[in-house]
């Protein structure tokens, strides 16, 4: 048989579809796109409101109206942005993109993590009512560990969420990212609420938490936000 013989042999209809295919076909249902500004709008105040509690039920810092105004304004709005930017390059991809820029974000994740351990190192002014436990008594701060990492709980677990299927390739970046984002939440938080004024305590624990986090959320969130 000559080959046009065959195709002109071959039913002009295609067969009819399964029953079972044409079930399933039935059930599909339109998938909302992300919305990354809203996203990011979310994981920011939701987190902020969380370490707003956290702070309301456990006091403001004993020695606060003992130290410079100008310290407390500039290291909290530093720590403002560790937490705010990371979250920003996770979660809103640059114009046509639809991942996140990975590159970014592991760049937020290491500068973070070195910038808020060599600036509590430099810089950690005291009061009258300031403690200090010097490096004999380092580890008794550990508590502040525990605490900064309890607070990046939030916008780790959000910003999971909202990046499952979002991240094909190079997750662990990204998840570093969203763990540095919300240690510097806890960083936010034990700088209002901490009063060991020791530069090994700011720098390491304080600042420590920052990478931590990272480290933590670069091992865990990968599971749940690639495809």
């Amino acid at each position: 048989m000559k080959p046009e013989d065959a195709l002109a042999a071959l039913p002009i209809a295609p067969p009819p579809i399964s029953t079972e295919l044409e079930a399933e076909l039935a059930r599909i249902e339109p998938v909302a796109t992300r919305r990354p500004a809203r996203q990011l709008a979310i994981v920011v105040a939701a987190s902020l409101a969380y370490a707003g509690a956290l702070l309301a039920l456990l006091g403001l810092r004993a020695d606060h109206d003992e130290l410079p105004v100008a310290w407390i304004v500039a290291a909290a709005g530093a720590w403002l942005v560790g937490f705010v930017a990371p979250c920003y390059v996770v979660l809103v991809p640059r114009a046509g993109a639809v991942t996140p820029r990975w590159r970014i974000a592991a760049l937020c994740a290491l500068a973070g993590s070195l910038a808020f351990v060599a600036l509590g190192l430099a810089v950690h002014p005291d009061g009258a009512h300031s403690l200090h436990y010097n490096a004999e008594h380092f580890m008794r701060g550990h508590w502040c560990m525990w605490l900064g990492l309890a607070t990046a709980l939030v916008p780790v677990a959000l910003g999971a969420l909202f990046l499952r299927g979002a991240v094909p390739v190079r997750s662990r970046w990204i998840a570093a990212a969203l763990g540095a984002a919300g240690g510097a939440l806890g960083g936010l938080l034990l700088h209002f609420h901490c009063r060991i004024a020791d530069g090994l305590h700011v720098g390491l624990i304080h600042g420590g938490v920052v990478g931590v986090a990272a480290l933590l959320a670069a091992a865990l969130v990968p599971r749940a936000t690639e495809r």
